[in-house]
């Protein structure tokens, strides 16, 4: 049997006893469900596709309960998934367990780890030098079903902005994105825009099935699912691609000057790169159209590569690999 785990960090109180479960019921109250993050995603839409090929497993059982011949899978979220592990089945571990390696140098040593799980081969080869032969790539899959264009939906816009920059955000908003949005009204290009954690995913799907293109602009993504939905529906994307690794945090760690991408899964079907703003002025023109000439097939390259059954079957590959 397959072993899943996903275990949410333990929510503390505050102020006083129990307050966490006051807290968690306001913030339900006032913002509705809860937005769900990346990492729990990815444990889903892992669950979605296995579901899909008709494979048992389960999820969270105690560690007291594991049976020796189960196979186990520990996907996040945080440090805290395996406080109490003391069975000896080999673990396939990774995504959400911690920031960077370095905050958990031992974890081989420490646990039965054989494989350790990352999105894409720019952030698996910082894993490389702490847990070596270990590391495997492994991409989760986009839910193709749900994420698909509907012609019957009339474009409004031309251009979604999907803003994901986090570092620098004022800075960056003045060298990148209001010269965007200037630029796109000079040419009369109409468009909307999206905040990265300021949707839900109704909201998103709906604009994208309103969008002809989107301009996707983020730092750097160890997979980008975000992205991979707007292709899956058929929107084709002008991805901000600088190629360098900008997380402050990384400078501590020595990881500052590693190459990086924004779209690491991404062909010419799925659209077009720039790098800074004058690689966007060169090439807007040409991308659009493109769009309006119907060039770019980016759900092809979803559906050739990132299906929700091709990523749990990778999966499978990679568990029962374990012995």
């Amino acid at each position: 049997m397959i072993s899943l785990y996903f275990i949410k960090p333990p929510e503390k109180n505050r102020w006083i006893k129990g307050d966490k479960y006051i807290r968690s019921f306001i913030r339900t109250l006032l913002r509705g469900k809860p937005r769900l993050g990346g990492v729990e995603k990815v444990f889903i839409n892992l669950c979605k596709g296995l579901d899909r090929l008709g494979i048992d497993y389960t999820v969270n059982t105690p560690f007291s309960q594991l049976k020796p011949s189960d196979k186990v899978a520990i996907l996040g979220a945080g440090k805290h998934c395996l406080d109490g592990y003391n069975r000896s089945n080999k673990i396939v571990a990774g995504i959400g367990l911690m920031t960077h390696p370095s905050e958990w140098p031992e974890l081989c040593n420490e646990y039965p780890i054989v494989k350790y799980l990352q999105h894409s081969e720019w952030v698996n080869d910082i894993y490389k030098p702490y847990y070596g032969s270990r590391c495997e790539i492994w991409p989760v899959g986009i839910e193709t079903d749900m994420w698909k264009p509907d012609s019957t939906i009339e474009k409004e816009f031309d251009i979604l902005i999907y803003n994901k920059i986090h570092w620098h955000f004022e800075e960056m908003n003045r060298v990148l994105v209001q010269p965007i949005k200037e630029l796109l009204n000079e040419k009369n290009i109409k468009f909307t825009e999206v905040r990265y954690g300021n949707y839900h995913s109704d909201e998103y799907r709906k604009l994208l099935l309103k969008s002809k293109a989107m301009i996707f602009l983020s730092e750097h993504e160890s997979q980008g699912i975000a992205y991979q939905e707007a292709l899956s529906s058929g929107v084709p994307i002008f991805a901000w691609d600088q190629g360098k690794l900008v997380d402050e945090n990384y400078k501590i760690w020595g990881d500052q000057h590693r190459p990086t991408s924004s779209v690491p899964y991404f062909d010419k079907r799925c659209g077009m790169k720039f790098n800074n703003f004058e690689g966007f002025k060169s090439n807007i023109d040409s991308f659009i159209c493109k769009v309006n000439g119907f060039d770019f097939t980016p759900r092809d390259y979803i559906l050739e590569n990132l299906t929700l059954e091709k990523s749990a079957q990778n999966f499978l590959e990679i568990i029962n690999s374990v012995e």
